[in-house]
């Protein structure tokens, strides 16, 4: 079987420290599917670069074909079929989200032009690196001539907290809860959407009929989660992160499960009078060829568009803060 390339940004930081072995061990492509990787950093993280890939080797993967190490973007996105794009600047002390955004807007629109110009021409794009939607947005924009369905921005490690927190309210295991929806912006102002779940194929609300608990505690626990790690760990949450990375692009490659659907941020076509523009988190179903599918005619509660619409009016803000990139 032909090695897929795939290629990782910010590979020698902590995410990509424990996203790479498992793209290495068959986790994202399929346990057949040999791999290429192409690791990305900034050339004063090269030599810390090298002992990654020291270590990535060590492990001796059968389906690992090659490591290439790079500072070089167009090297880094040569014929990739499929890229993590999570090396970002994080926020420093003092920094506002708009500050944010500024650091992180050349760094997305040069790996943008990159992906463009190197690497293969259906390449499968998904954002790690915060503020997600945003940098998306800027990035499939920079790669100017290529299908923006293809660049999409990773809500999926929402999406699994509030799997796990409903899980652990209602007292059963994680596979028993299907079709939680997160929608909007990776951010506070995100809406963790229980109103089509189910639990054991039962509404969530009547499983845990207690509305205040959801609009409240399980809202704000999903929301401020990764805060709440750091402040406990002194750590960001790199290790759910990369499995959410991970749970993202396995399911846009191989497709989610049947009767199934999953949270993904992509480039907005109007559904649920979500504006165009805008790169939002909506329910999605993959069929396994990478494509997706946005999950069309649910309807909403009057306090989920309300959210939605504070949601997308942040995600507006943001893309007035960049307008100048996206020309």
């Amino acid at each position: 079987m032909k090695p897929i390339v795939v290629s990782v940004t910010g590979a020698a930081g902590n995410i990509g420290y424990a996203l790479l072995p498992r793209i290495a061990n068959g986790d994202v492509f399929g346990p057949h599917q040999p791999v290429v990787l192409k690791l990305l950093e900034i050339e004063p993280a090269l030599p810390a670069l090298d002992g990654v890939a020291m270590e990535l080797g060590d492990c001796a993967p059968p389906l690992l074909h090659d490591i290439v190490c790079t500072a070089d973007p167009e090297e880094g996105f040569g014929d990739a079929e499929a890229i993590f794009l999570v090396g970002a600047r994080p926020r420093g002390p003092g920094m506002e989200r708009s500050d944010l955004l500024r650091a992180n807007g050349p760094i997305f629109t040069t790996q943008g032009k990159a992906i463009a110009k190197a690497a293969h021409p259906e390449a499968k794009v998904v954002v790690v690196g915060n503020p997600a939607n945003t940098n998306c947005l800027i990035a499939y924009h920079a790669a100017q001539g290529r299908d923006r369905r293809n660049f999409t921005a990773m809500t999926r490690l929402d999406h699994n907290r509030a799997l796990w927190q409903l899980a652990q309210k209602a007292g059963v295991k994680v596979r028993d809860v299907d079709n939680v929806i997160i929608w909007g912006n990776h951010s506070p102002t995100m809406v963790p959407d229980t109103e089509h779940a189910t639990i054991g194929c039962r509404p969530v609300r009547d499983v845990i009929p207690d509305e205040d608990w959801i609009r409240g505690e399980f809202r704000k626990t999903v929301s401020t989660r990764g805060k709440a790690i750091i402040n406990a760990r002194g750590k960001s949450s790199a290790k759910s992160a990369a499995h959410a990375a991970i749970d993202h692009m396995r399911d846009w490659f191989l497709g989610t499960p049947p009767g199934t659907w999953t949270s993904m941020a992509v480039p907005s076509d109007g559904s649920y009078d979500i504006p165009e523009g805008l790169v939002c988190s909506l329910p999605v179903v993959c069929p396994g060829d990478g494509s997706y599918r946005v999950v069309e005619g649910l309807e909403l509660s009057d306090w989920v568009r309300a959210e939605m619409q504070k949601s997308c009016e942040e995600l507006a803000r943001e893309r007035e803060a960049v307008a100048d990139l996206l020309s």
